[in-house]
């Protein structure tokens, strides 16, 4: 008896998910970004949500929810609800995070349902008008005959900037001194001031610098020449083979959290990311819309874990 009375009680469990889902969704979605306004992925996260927030039929609410390298933002999405009203956006350091703190408030691959990868951002190596090197060839041949004795600023460890160039630094095999900052903004105007000799932005916080001539762009990260600055080579074409660095975007929700709500909030955003106009004013701000299916985000996330892990064990980073 007991045995039946369970077995109806998860047949109309699930009847219920199947129906919650299908009507999803009925009130506004929360949208996460663990980090402060302002930053890459604020910014994307503002550009997409008031366009996929329509797509869905209802209110799209960006919150900042900063701290600890993205983790409070993140570890909060993973304790939510499991029905899609609270999802979050996050950089590549959803991937580097694990390797880099020693205690995680979540488990990435269990506590978390990928819901598709958003956008691509490269970044960019500029260097102090007080630097003498023109060209990454003259920086590396530099970084060689002295080591240690130039530095590069981050945003802090694990930033996207710190992890950008530790992948220089090993593919070029270069010692360059890291000195992190509480973000990305007072790296760069330290940068403009020749207390640091280079650092990483990302290619749209540096550009308006370098076309003031405030700083010199001496490659940008990514496997291809950006639009922004035609003009700058790629790190790997110009002294660097093999090297690559491109800061990713995806959308993720608790694990989970019904299929069928994954399914309608990953349709919804690959149509607004296929759309011509915002299209169009993402690749103007450096950001290059990628669109996936949850399949292929949550592969993508798996591989790069993988990947940069081995990076961090390489040359000992950690959180500070």
């Amino acid at each position: 008896m007991k045995a039946k009375v369970l077995a109806a009680a998860t047949l109309a469990a699930l009847a219920n998910l199947a129906m919650a889902a299908d009507a999803f969704p009925t009130k506004p979605v929360r949208l996460i970004v663990p980090y402060a306004p302002g930053g890459s992925a604020d910014i994307v996260a503002r550009r997409i949500s008031e366009d996929w927030g329509k797509a869905l039929g209802v209110s799209m609410i960006v919150e900042n929810k900063a701290g600890a390298g993205g983790n409070i933002g993140v570890d909060a999405v993973a304790k939510s609800e499991k029905d899609g009203y609270t999802i979050g956006l996050q950089t590549v350091s959803l991937a580097i995070n694990p390797s880099i703190f020693p205690k995680m408030p979540y488990d990435t691959l269990k506590d978390l349902a990928p819901i598709g990868n958003v956008a691509s951002s490269q970044h960019v190596l500029v260097v102090s008008n007080k630097f003498a090197a023109k060209n990454t060839k003259e920086l590396v041949a530099a970084a060689k005959a002295n080591p240690g004795k130039y530095s590069y600023g981050s945003a802090g460890p694990g930033s996207t900037f710190h992890m950008a160039a530790e992948l220089f630094k090993s593919v070029a095999g270069v010692d360059i001194l890291h000195v992190p900052y509480k973000g990305g903004g007072p790296a760069l105007v330290d940068t403009i001031a020749g207390q640091v000799d280079m650092s990483f932005p990302v290619l749209s916080a540096a550009q308006p610098h370098v076309q003031g001539g405030k700083l010199r762009a001496i490659g940008v990260t990514g496997p291809k020449r950006s639009p922004l600055m035609p003009d700058v080579p790629t790190l790997a074409e110009s002294g660097v083979p093999g090297y690559n660095f491109e800061t990713w975007f995806m959308v993720f929700a608790p694990a989970g959290t019904p299929k069928p709500v994954i399914d309608k909030l990953n349709a919804s955003l690959n149509k607004v990311l296929t759309n011509a106009a915002l299209k169009e004013r993402m690749v103007q701000e450096g950001i290059d819309p990628a669109p996936s299916t949850p399949e292929q985000a949550k592969a993508k996330l798996a591989g790069e874990m993988d990947i940069w892990a081995k990076l961090v064990k390489e040359r000992g980073i950690k959180a500070e």
